[in-house]
């Protein structure tokens, strides 16, 4: 039997099953969400004389959910449209939409009794081959499915996002003992393919892999805290970045969670793991029970481990917990030697060696607790997993550490640790004393990793639909960028500087990539594999040139970036923009000149420059005149100033797409613009989607002309930009800014329309840019951005 989803019902419209429709939506799935028929009236629905049975009642608790996913920040949805993917109903009228789902997701209260007899109801309607699955982090999986049909079992598993699941990667796919190997097979591709997860296959064991070694790591980290003295906000500052997790550290990510449903999983967790030789580890801390019980529950109450404080001068501070006190006291100021060492270090591996290496209450603290939570990993295998792959993924891609416990033990040397941590008493599983003893040193080698059960290596099988660059060749190279051969006639650029910085180095090595690809490749991709494809100009040197007044250095730079972006755009060979994350500014400007971009579907990209003090100079202007203005224009009669004003607003405000789909919407993104879920996956889809415009006989695109409005206007537009300043919405500043944008988007000193060539538009662009470059208040701008990296209104 085939498998195919086009429709899923997902029941429970809670926090996590909200925002498990609004990810099916965002993948272009059709959603019900259903939810219980409230018992009772509320005062409100009294007073308005309603009755239970009327719909606006029956449907009051899943519209509650539906809002509170419309009202999430972070977004739960890609845009505000995506919403018209979901349909709501409840459990008494709608039961139909179960019957019609391909998927029938499960995310309702933990309680094994409730969840049964909703089993028992849905395998009564649902049609034969849908799939069935559950959300639950710590009912077993077997027992939910007890007295179903054969049927029923062969098609349930257990499914657990992490949430909040448009933004963590992490999917544990858990099968029952009845589970068809074909249907495990078909989520697994369908939860990497179409909803973008790096799925991790999990034994029916408690808290499953994530959350299991997550909860260990939670509480052992918190009580070590408690029991040496260490303050929360001290803990925080070096166990963030600087050992690979992030900024959430410690105690925030747990304020950010909450700290009742952390209490909560580790309660349940030691309950429900008797024979764990770590189970009194895994009881969480009295303090933990006793801030649940004082509701000290974190973010959602406005204090957990933090409060916001208000201090005599008027500034607002996170004052920390006292964990003996409970008293919130001013946040402190700490210098560890060990920290300043691994702040200097470049890579993970260095970071690490240089913090435990130390001997101050940093290294101590994280030595010790990094010790623990490495030797509660080796004895998890094969409990939880068979292979140290899939623990090592489920904590990357659930809690979005840079490393997996085995992955961080080799950093650190695994001969050298276990040495250290037999001294201090700390037992390590069998398993690895004999991997050491056989010869082998470490638990990955040469694209290889340890499987215990074997005592031998195994090969990393290689995953579908994706491309690792660091195993592509590199054809030419320098400090900032390179061109590699990706196969099949493929190049690729790749930037690979600090946040992908555009600098004079990539503009070299991309002019170099673009003669090579007309002479040598059938087409290029533009992309890497950094945190972000990149984050604009390298703001610096603007600065630099700006203070010494190089104002021809400065035209020279934006003419060199304005070159690259055209002749991207014009190139005979299809050119394919790869964007992700942060595509800001200048790197905004380059996905815009490709022949087609495929972007992952979190990126969030924006022409950003006038937070700087500036306007786009790379050809942004000229590409949103060219994408929005344009087009309109084509229409007789047509009035343009309505198009104008809204690129002037998505520029002037420097308003920042907050997925790929909202950046179609803004203009940044055309409407053949292919979205891919799966990051890992947009390199290979890229180059792909080069090959088809190949197969397509691709032919480079005509000059274009851009509609430049001209005097009239720029008239309207400056009326609009005084008003602004009159309502004290802008400052002098602002709209000295936005004039020099409006000039630019209506075509300079034009006393009339006009379609003009896109140098017209790209020299008035460098011009504008130059002069506000020369602006002491810009300068000022530049300054405070690099140094806070917020913008400054002066």
């Amino acid at each position: 039997m085939s498998y195919e989803i086009h429709r899923v019902a997902v029941i429970g419209s809670g926090t996590m099953g909200g925002a498990l429709a609004a990810h099916f939506a965002n993948a272009g799935l059709d959603v019900s969400l259903l939810d219980i028929v409230p018992t009772t009236l509320t005062a409100d629905e009294e007073k308005k004389n309603l009755s239970l049975a009327q719909s606006a009642v029956r449907n009051r608790i899943v519209n509650a959910g539906m809002n509170a996913v419309l009202k999430s920040k972070p977004a739960a949805l890609f845009t505000p449209q995506t919403a018209e993917k979901i349909r709501v109903g409840n459990l008494q009228d709608n039961f139909d939409f179960v019957a019609d789902a391909d998927w029938i997701l499960e995310a309702i209260v933990e309680n094994l009794d409730v969840k049964r007899a909703l089993m028992e109801r849905i395998d009564a309607a649902r049609k034969p081959n849908s799939i069935i699955t559950t959300n639950t982090s710590g009912i077993p999986i077997h027992a939910i499915a007890q007295g179903r049909s054969k049927a029923f079992k062969k098609h349930f598993l257990g499914t657990h996002f992490f949430n909040p699941p448009r933004y963590l990667k992490l999917l544990e796919v858990i099968p029952g003992p009845d589970t068809s190997r074909r249907v495990v097979k078909f989520v697994k591709r369908f939860g990497e393919d179409v909803l973008g997860k790096g799925v991790v296959l999990c034994k029916d064991r408690p808290n499953f892999i994530a959350n299991r070694l997550g909860s260990f790591l939670g509480t052992y980290t918190m009580r070590y805290a408690y029991e040496h003295d260490y303050r929360v906000d001290e803990v925080d500052a070096f166990t963030g970045p600087e050992i690979g997790h992030p900024k959430t550290a410690t105690f925030r990510l747990c304020d950010l969670v909450g700290v009742d449903i952390m209490y909560h999983v580790a309660d349940n967790l030691h309950n429900a793991v008797t024979d764990d030789e770590a189970r009194a580890d895994l009881k969480p801390p009295e303090f933990l029970k006793t801030m649940v019980e004082r509701k000290m529950l974190g973010n959602k109450t406005r204090g957990g481990f933090y409060k916001e404080t208000r201090e005599e001068s008027g500034k607002k501070k996170f004052y920390a917990l006292n964990l003996k006190t409970f008293e919130y006291e001013k946040p402190g100021k700490y210098f560890f030697d060990s920290v300043s060492a691994a702040e200097m270090a470049d890579t993970l591996p260095e970071k690490l060696r240089a913090i435990v290496a130390g001997d101050d209450r940093a290294a101590k603290f994280v030595w010790d607790t990094t010790a623990h939570y490495l030797a509660y990993a080796s004895h998890r295998i094969p409990e939880i997993a068979d292979d140290i792959v899939s623990i090592d993924r489920a904590m990357r891609w659930g809690f979005a550490h840079e490393a997996g416990p085995f992955e961080i033990w080799d950093m650190l040397g695994v001969a050298e640790t276990l040495v250290k941590m037999e001294a201090q008493g700390i037992a390590v599983a069998p398993w690895v004393k004999e991997m050491l003893a056989a010869g082998h040193a470490s638990f990955y080698h040469n694209g290889s990793y340890y499987e215990p059960a074997a005592k031998a290596y195994r090969t990393l099988a290689a995953t579908p639909n994706v491309i690792l660059l660091k195993h592509t060749r590199v054809i030419s190279e320098n400090d900032s960028a390179a061109l590699r051969d990706i196969g099949d006639g493929v190049a690729l650029l790749e930037f690979h500087t600090k946040m992908n910085a555009l600098d004079d180095n990539i503009i070299e090595v991309a002019h170099t990539a673009l003669s090579e690809v007309e002479k040598n490749f059938a087409g290029m991709v533009v992309g890497n594999q950094g945190e972000h494809f990149s984050a604009g100009a390298n703001v610096l040197g603007i600065w630099m040139m700006a203070e010494n007044g190089e104002w021809e250095k400065i035209d020279e730079v934006a003419k060199a970036l304005q070159d690259f972006t055209m002749r991207l755009r014009y190139s005979r060979k299809p050119i394919v923009t790869a964007p992700f994350g942060y595509t800001l500014g200048g790197g905004c400007e380059v996905t815009m000149a490709g022949a087609r971009i495929v972007a992952h579907a979190e990126t969030y990209a924006g022409l950003v420059e006038v937070g700087i003090g500036v306007i786009p100079a790379g050809g942004g202007c000229k590409e949103m005149l060219r994408r929005v203005v344009a087009p309109a224009l084509q229409t007789p009669n047509a009035d343009a100033l309505p198009f104008l004003q809204r690129v002037f607003e998505t520029v002037g405000t420097a308003k920042v797409a907050t997925s790929a789909a909202e950046a179609k919407q803004l203009g940044f993104f055309g409407d053949d613009t292919r979205i891919v879920m799966n990051r890992d996956q947009l390199v290979a889809a890229a180059k792909q989607t080069v090959l088809n415009m190949v197969a397509e006989n691709y032919q480079a695109p005509t000059r274009a002309k851009i509609y430049a409005a001209g005097a009239r206007a720029l008239a309207a537009m400056r009326i609009a930009i005084y008003s602004m300043v009159s309502g004290k919405y802008i400052s002098e500043y602002d709209a000295l800014i936005g004039d020099k944008l409006a000039q630019v988007l209506c075509g300079g000193a034009l006393t009339a329309p006009a379609w003009v060539d896109e140098q017209y538009i790209l020299d008035l662009e460098r011009e504008a840019f130059i002069s506000l470059c020369g602006q002491e208040k810009t300068r000022e701008r530049i300054s405070h951005f690099m140094n806070t990296g917020k913008p400054l209104r002066n």
